[in-house]
């Protein structure tokens, strides 16, 4: 038995309306207008919040076409749409997505200290650089900068904002009725940021949240985006699927060696791979429940959600039922990581199109089983060091999330690697991670 973690195993669900199968719309259970359901993701986040759940995560995309999966065509503006869910939960955190190649660091600040805020320290940032190519026309722009390009912005541009969110020290606001004395003057700070991408005065109008500034996750998984988060990430989102138990350790071993040679703790930057939990009584019977999911997707809708990954390369000019002629290249400015892993998997298992496109439109995952199974291995990739958590999406919703919660947490629970109740009012605090100082604070204590 590995020795007991600090921390208990964290969970995160992944708000995904309509599931993690492209055409969960479809199923029974499921709002056939999931991804723009308040209702549905009011029920899924009390749901995880009854289960102690850390936070909700909500993905994004700025780019849709009539090849587009049906949930990405209408979908909520995440940082709308968490601050509505805030307003109806008291515990669980909100991770919302925002780009950082598209939009100014400034607004961003400002608007997830005011989640953060509203929240009273339950707000997370899930920073992107954005990485479907055709993004940019929507913004002013004919295409994405380079790969590493975007990466260096990035790292500006979240420095940026956490300067933004030390504009103002913790006891800056007094409030005070019989002086008048509204806020102390002397306590907030100018940033006068001049870098290479941005220029940014300050300070930012909102005051620092009981967590001190929201949780930041990132999910790059190239040599660049493991670098931006072992510098800047509190968080990562990556995967544990088709992977070795000890390719899963190295990954975490090397991101947290990057995080000691930036001078970091590295048990301050925890691992979430996300999982899609398919429970039955028997292996048998998940296995059949998984391929019940299919009989929703056409193969048309398919081939046309494997093209989302490769900037909606034409894949239609290919045989279906042939293996993919190689395509080493393609899709390298976009979703980098993805595309090499998913043309590797076509590669190593000799799949048809047929094939890759249906794993991609409705991923198995390894988390496919009975209760105990499922959690068995989460046990196991937590105890060994691999994970500190896992961002759970439903197969179809809210069943999914509902199955897991009501079958694996209990086992989680009953072995004591699993909380019980909150720890704290925060999500920093739920996630064991520390409260950060002010820079200006800091500074001045070391003067």
């Amino acid at each position: 038995m590995a020795e007991k973690r600090k921390r208990k195993l964290k969970l995160a669900a992944y708000l995904r309306g309509a599931g993690n199968n492209i055409a969960g719309w479809r199923h029974h259970a499921t709002p056939s207008d999931a991804p723009v359901n308040i209702r549905l993701y009011k029920e899924i986040v009390l749901m995880a919040e009854e289960a102690k759940f850390d936070f909700a995560f909500l993905a994004d995309s700025a780019y849709i076409t009539k090849e587009s999966a049906p949930y990405y065509v209408s979908r909520f503006d995440p940082i709308v749409a968490m601050s509505a869910l805030a307003s109806v939960t008291s515990r669980i955190g909100f991770v919302p997505t925002m780009t950082t190649s598209f939009s100014y660091p400034y607004t961003t600040a400002r608007q997830l200290a005011s989640l953060d805020k509203l929240s009273e320290g339950r707000a997370g940032w899930n920073a992107v650089t954005s990485a479907i190519e055709q993004v940019a026309r929507n913004f002013n722009g004919d295409k994405l900068y380079e790969h590493e390009v975007r990466y260096q912005m990035a790292e500006e541009y979240i420095k940026v904002v956490k300067g933004l969110w030390d504009s103002w020290e913790d006891d800056a606001f007094v409030r005070d009725k019989e002086s008048g004395l509204y806020v102390n003057f002397d306590k907030m700070h100018q940033l006068n940021h001049q870098g290479e991408y941005f220029s940014v005065q300050g300070p930012l109008n909102m005051e620092r949240s009981p967590q001190g500034r929201p949780v930041v996750f990132q999910a790059g998984a190239s040599e660049a985006g493991k670098n931006l988060a072992a510098r800047e990430a509190d968080g990562v989102f990556s995967s544990t699927d088709n992977l070795t138990l000890e390719n899963v350790i190295a990954y975490a071993q090397d991101l947290k060696r990057r995080a000691a040679g930036f001078g970091r703790n590295p048990d301050d930057i925890l691992i979430f791979p996300a999982m899609t939990p398919i429970i039955g009584r028997t292996k048998q019977e998940a296995e059949e429940k998984y391929q019940s999911t299919l009989g929703y997707i056409d193969d048309e809708l398919a081939v046309k959600y494997l093209s989302r990954f490769f900037s909606f390369f034409d894949f239609s000019q290919f045989p279906l039922d042939k293996p993919l002629p190689p395509l080493e290249g393609i899709g390298s400015n976009s979703f980098k990581s993805g595309t090499e892993k998913i043309l590797k998997l076509a590669r190593e298992q000799n799949l048809t199109l047929r094939e890759l496109a249906q794993r991609i439109a409705a991923p198995k995952g390894d988390f496919v089983g009975t209760a105990e199974e499922i959690a068995d291995k989460m046990q196991l990739f937590y105890e060994s060091g691999a994970v500190d958590g896992y961002m759970v999406a439903g197969d179809v919703q809210p069943e999914g999330l509902r199955e897991f919660i009501q079958h694996v947490v209990p086992i989680l629970q009953e072995r004591g690697i699993f909380r019980t109740e909150y720890e704290a009012d925060t999500l920093r605090g739920n996630l064991g991670l520390e409260y950060p100082v002010n820079r200006y604070t800091l500074a001045g204590q070391r003067g």
